[in-house]
């Protein structure tokens, strides 16, 4: 089922299926989540079936107010309200002490847990309107491209679950910066919209940023985001050189000029950042449904606002 976000029937229906424990695919600023009520463990393990997702995997939970950092977790620092009071709402997971009484359904087992405040207006108003608070992973199967739309929500989950809320789509496309502050010194586990250097900015410090790291969060896994064809990264030279002799069509995201071949169906992309991030998993899912053999892909600029799309796409080409 298909629901409208400028409805306020189908919003209380959305809040309707979520207080009664069913999951629903809603929009937020960064890809479309599978949300469940947290405060509901048979609702949330709903989500790992659906997705094919390892149970053993955390969640990241999706709060109204900063007021629920204390509700959700523990011994909270003042670096993580401090962030909180500078991005949210916004793409900016705190990875945190669970507070005691929470499920470890959600936290995949472990002892932290991840949360943020989303930006998207209606998934906002949703939590604090119907008093609800959600785990919401990527609406997609597991290890599949994450949707920034309702119709690649569908294009995956129809069939599993009840009903997806169109928001349209999404403002950032890429997921959320995750940065971890059960430590002495705040480490960003996952690039996103949110860097390094915003979140230095706050803090009056250098944040660290390892290229690889042993802490299980969401997306920390060599192959993921990844569409059914495969994906195949490399500088322009190296792709067109791979051009000489092809046989069957492939797709070709690229940001620099590439003149018109007739085995090739181009799909340019911005040469701007985010405006990349946001187009990146679209464009993805559009050359996955195309009638290609393969999906290639121009490795974009090595520089520090490039880093959460270089981390995407080295996971989606991974094999």
């Amino acid at each position: 089922m298909l629901l409208s976000t400028e409805s306020d029937s189908d919003i209380k229906l959305c809040a309707d299926f979520l207080h009664n424990g069913q999951l629903v695919a809603v929009p937020t600023e960064t890809v479309y989540g599978l949300a469940a009520d947290a405060t509901n463990p048979e609702a949330v393990n709903a989500i790992f079936a659906a997705k094919g997702r390892p149970a053993n995997h955390p969640l990241i939970v999706h709060v109204s107010d900063i007021a629920a950092i204390g509700q959700w977790a523990k011994n909270v620092s003042n670096t993580a309200f401090a962030l909180a009071d500078a991005f949210w709402p916004g793409p900016l997971t705190l990875l945190l002490h669970k507070a005691d009484h929470v499920s470890s359904v959600v936290t995949g087992g472990l002892n932290t847990i991840g949360l943020r405040m989303p930006s998207h207006p209606v998934l906002l108003s949703l939590l604090q309107q119907y008093e609800l608070t959600v785990a919401a992973p990527s609406a997609n199967l597991y290890k599949k491209l994450s949707p920034t739309s309702a119709r690649q929500v569908l294009a995956g989950m129809q069939g599993k679950i009840p009903a997806v809320l169109d928001g349209g789509d999404c403002q950032y496309g890429l997921e959320s910066t995750i940065v971890d502050l059960t430590g002495d010194k705040p480490v960003i586990v996952r690039s996103g919209p949110v860097s390094a250097a915003d979140i230095a900015a706050v803090l009056g410090e250098a944040v660290a940023q390892p290229k690889q790291h042993s802490v299980a969060v969401p997306g920390n896994i060599d192959a993921h985001y990844q569409p059914d064809k495969t994906l195949y990264c490399a500088h322009l030279a190296e792709l067109t050189i791979k051009l000489d002799g092809l046989k069957r069509p492939v797709a070709l995201l690229h940001y620099s000029h590439f003149p018109a071949h007739p085995m090739v169906i181009s799909y340019p992309m911005p040469t701007n950042a985010a405006m990349y991030g946001q187009q990146l998993y679209r464009t993805l899912f559009r050359a996955d449904q195309s009638a290609v053999a393969a999906i290639w892909c121009e490795l974009p600029p090595v520089e520090d606002g490039w880093r959460a799309i270089h981390d995407r796409l080295t996971r989606a080409s991974y094999t």
